[in-house]
This record gives C-alpha cells, structure tokens and sequence, in this order.
C-alpha cells in the first residue's frame, strides 16, 4: 500500500570516481544547511580512509562556518559483516532525522545501487535476519548448510549458488524469511520513505576524468595508502578480507604479500579503477534509461549546481538536463 508520507526533499550527488562529488555536496551543505549521507559501500568501515576516499578534510569547520555533519560513515569494524539491507535501515534513520530537524539531507557517494535502493525505496526479501540466526550460520561448515538448505527449502537449494559460502548463507536467510513470514526490509510506516530527489553529477570528459584518477591514486600513495592497509592487517583484517574491501586494498594486499612488486601494483591498479570508472557510467546511463533525470554539472560547477537546488527547494520547474551521459558515445578506442 503506497505510503501516506510526504516525500522528503532529498539532494544527491553522484556520479563516477575522482569527480569531486564529495567536494559539492558538502558545498551544497554549507550553503543549504544540509548535512551529508553517505552513499559509498565502503567507507562505512573505519580505518578504509585513503583507499576510500572519504576526504574527511572537506566536512571540518572552514572560515565563517562550523563543520558539516555526515552521516553512514566510520560505523562498523572492516571485519564486520554489512549489506544492502543495513546500509537502507541506517540510511533511511538518517534523512529521517536529518529532515525532522529541518535541515536539507544530502546523498554523496558513487555506489549506485544503495542510491537506486533509497529512490526506489527496496523492500528486501531475506535481510531481515537477526544477527543470533546469521552467527548460528556462520559456525556450520559448508556441507551443513547445503544440507540444510536442501531440508528447508528444495527449491530455493536448486536454483541457489552452492560455490560461495555466503550466498548460501543468504539463501537460508531467504528462506527463514519465508518460513516465519517476516517481510523481506521489516514492517511498518517507520520503514517506508518516499524521496522527491534531484539527482546532480560532476561531468567531466574520460579523458579529463582518467587524468583525475591517476593525480588522486598518486596523492593517495603518497599520503600512506600502503601503511593505511599494512596497519589494517596488523590490526586483524585478513589479507582475503582485504581483498573484499575493494580495488585499493585488493592490490596493495597484493604488494604487501610479495606478490607485485610496488610499479606493477601501481600500474596495475591504476588500469582496474578506471576500468571501474566505466563501469559506473554504464550504472549512471542504465538509471537515465529508466527514468532517473541526472544534472550532470560540467566540471563540478558549484553555482550552477546551486542553482539547480535553490530551484528544487522552492519547487520551481526545472530546466531539462543539457547533457545526458546515455547521449554521450565513445569510441573503442577512448579507454
């Protein structure tokens, strides 16, 4: 039954890697008294700084004006396990509450699908588990879950993924759901949150963009991003959970343990992050396909962004969006 909530106005700035989204939206903050919500996977662990890029330089006080408060970052340990459907519960408690107390909610971040998630507002079958069944989960080997699995639910078992442990893990979560009756995200209205968004971008050429990866991995590696993740392990964080927690880590792991030397790793992640770089494009033209008007502000501009905002907040009409990346075409040889 569709919510009797009224949308909550809802400013996002997304967009591909080494943009500057977090630079706008906390320049849209100051300036809308808006605080910040994270959009990124990733920099909800603590101690990914570097290699995640939460810059959290830009939210400190700047002259004539206090810090900006943010929200979903720092808030689970790097061996911690969190997903989609944490990420929307904590999400979702935020712009509440950032609404409620009459200040603008602003998303930041490149993960496209807990953006999509938030406007779409998912309901996910399976994820409302509690943490006592999981662990119960997590102690049995893998023969036993299949086992289990099999018992529980036949049908789920014989179009499940059996080779990774953690997707039969979520396939007896679904399956639990089903049996108990639990809706997939939880019940109620305190779970439902219908968003009026404007969805603003960074727009910069590839080639101009491939440049800006290349500048901020080399000031990433100069600011300590081997410590960051040697430190890391010493804290307890596997090199196989490394590996997990994104390209950065994946591949300074990899220099760590001997296995490439520090200019192939270099190299070799430089190529694997721009190759993401287009990944996320694809993301961002499949969500212009489906409906999702994006302002792509050329070069980040913050006073046509500003501009674009003031309107949303006045509920003035909006002018089309002069540039769509699904009109954008490159050629084979673009990179």
């Amino acid at each position: 039954m569709p919510s009797a909530v009224a949308p909550i106005p809802f400013v996002a700035v997304l967009g591909p890697t080494a943009s500057g989204k977090t630079r706008l939206g906390v320049s849209l903050a100051r300036q809308f008294s808006g605080e910040i919500v994270s959009l990124d996977s990733r920099q909800v662990y603590r101690g990914l700084d570097l290699g995640t890029g939460k810059d959290l330089d830009e939210y400190r006080a700047a002259p004539g004006t206090g810090p900006v408060p943010h929200h979903l970052i720092d808030v689970v340990e790097p061996n911690e396990a969190f997903d989609l459907f944490h990420y929307l519960l904590l999400a979702r408690d935020a712009i509440r509450d950032v609404h409620r107390r009459g200040r603008l909610p602003i998303g930041v971040g490149g993960t496209t699908l807990y953006l999509k998630a938030l406007l779409d507002d998912y309901r996910l079958e399976g994820s409302g588990s509690t943490a006592a069944f999981r662990r119960n989960l997590e102690l049995r080997t893998d023969e036993e879950l299949l086992s289990l699995l099999a018992a529980e639910a036949p049908d789920i078992f014989a179009r499940a993924d059996r080779t990774q442990r953690r997707r039969i893990i979520r396939a007896l979560e679904i399956a639990r759901t089903r049996q108990t009756g639990q809706d997939a995200a939880g019940s109620g209205e305190e779970l439902q949150l219908p968003l009026r968004p404007l969805l603003l971008a960074p727009y910069f050429p590839r080639p101009e963009l491939h440049a800006r990866i290349a500048a901020r991995l080399e000031a990433r590696l100069k600011a300590g991003l081997v410590a960051e993740v040697a430190r890391l392990h010493e804290q307890g964080v596997s090199w196989e959970r490394l590996d997990f927690l994104g390209l950065e880590y994946r591949y300074v792991a990899r220099h760590l343990t001997g296995a490439l030397s520090l200019p192939d790793m270099r190299s070799q992640l430089l190529a694997r992050i721009r190759q993401f770089c287009r990944a996320q494009e694809i993301w961002f033209r499949k969500l212009e396909r489906e409906g999702k008007i994006i302002y792509w502000i050329p070069g980040g501009d913050l006073g046509e962004a500003a501009r674009l905002v003031q309107a949303f907040l006045e509920n003035r009409p909006l002018p089309p969006p002069r540039l769509r990346l699904s009109a954008i075409h490159y050629g084979p040889r673009s990179g």
